[in-house]
């Protein structure tokens, strides 16, 4: 039978589906007895639902994280689609298909992966090259780097989207290289390429993007720190200010310490690793924005985090 995803719904149809339960809370009616909130996901999008019968029965049914068997009615609630759950049981994992789930780039992996190795074969730093040698052979490494998304909501949040979004990356940064003068094509290209590299374990992506424990205590920068340190280890030659030049990218790349980064920018090549990562992240989440928007006419919905509307083109 052919998946029908959360994109398909439409108001005053049946829902028989598997989607994956993303969160759900319980709460009370004004007269005491329980309802459940649920929001249900699958790769196209995520919908509230609301359980008035028999509640306690269908939440002990599945918890946060499980793929479930919906049967519900498609309403509206304050403007938006939402479920009213007849029934909802746990389904086993062995029995979905993940790819339903989880939205993944468009763009070919493998050779999205070979374009940063042949970048980083180029490099001119002996040192640094080493550095990435040691990077590129652990499998386990480029096995999750080309599979993390880059972030849970705002850019590149699907399979493949860290990768993606580094190469893009990498690219601008050998441009901007070339057209300033004194830059250190490698040292920013390093940065470009590891800033991020904690998200492989801040986020988990096995049914839904989320954060791991990990990445709540710790941080993608924190976490990247640390895996750049166990490489270092192995290579007692990489000179130690050299060392702290590349870490300080990581710990600077997002620009300030309101948004998050231990200390601001502080040389040329940071400097520059954070308005590549703005700009690149910035264009990435405004297409996808204006992409799912359904808005009528030229102007999308109003964008609550960037306070504007965006123009649609015709």
């Amino acid at each position: 039978m052919t998946k029908r995803f959360v994109s398909d719904l439409a108001a005053g149809s049946a829902v028989d589906e598997v989607f994956l339960l993303a969160r759900r809370n319980m709460a009370h009616k004004k007269d005491g007895n329980p309802f459940l909130n649920v929001t249900l996901a699958d790769r196209s999008g995520q919908v509230n639902g609301v359980v008035w019968d028999q509640v306690e029965r269908i939440a002990a049914a599945a918890a946060e994280g499980d793929f479930v068997h919906v049967r519900a009615q498609v309403g509206e609630y304050r403007g938006s689609l939402q479920l009213v759950v007849k029934d909802m049981a746990r389904v086993p994992e062995d029995q979905v298909d993940a790819a339903d789930f989880l939205a993944a780039t468009t763009r070919d992996v493998s050779q999205m992966l070979d374009r940063l190795k042949e970048m980083t074969a180029r490099m001119n730093t002996p040192y640094l090259r080493a550095l990435f040698d040691l990077f590129w052979a652990d499998a386990d490494f480029v096995a999750a780097y080309t599979s993390a998304p880059a972030a849970k909501h705002m850019h590149h949040a699907y399979i493949g989207g860290l990768l993606e979004h580094t190469l893009s990356m990498a690219i601008l940064s050998e441009t901007i290289a070339k057209h300033y003068g004194g830059v250190d094509r490698d040292l920013l290209l390093a940065g470009v390429i590891l800033h991020d590299v904690g998200k492989t374990r801040e986020l988990d992506y096995s049914r839904r993007i989320d954060y791991t424990d990990e990445g709540r205590l710790l941080s993608h920068i924190v976490i990247g720190l640390s895996m750049l340190d166990e490489k270092l280890k192995q290579l007692p030659d990489f000179p130690e200010d050299q060392a702290q030049l590349l870490k300080h990218m990581i710990v600077s790349h997002h620009g300030a310490r309101e948004f998050g980064s231990p200390e601001p920018p502080k040389t040329i090549e940071a400097v520059l690793l954070n308005y590549i990562d703005e700009m690149d992240s910035r264009v990435n989440s405004i297409r996808e924005y204006v992409a799912k928007d359904e808005s009528d006419g030229s102007w999308t919905s109003y964008h609550r985090l960037l306070e504007r509307h965006f123009y649609k083109k015709q």
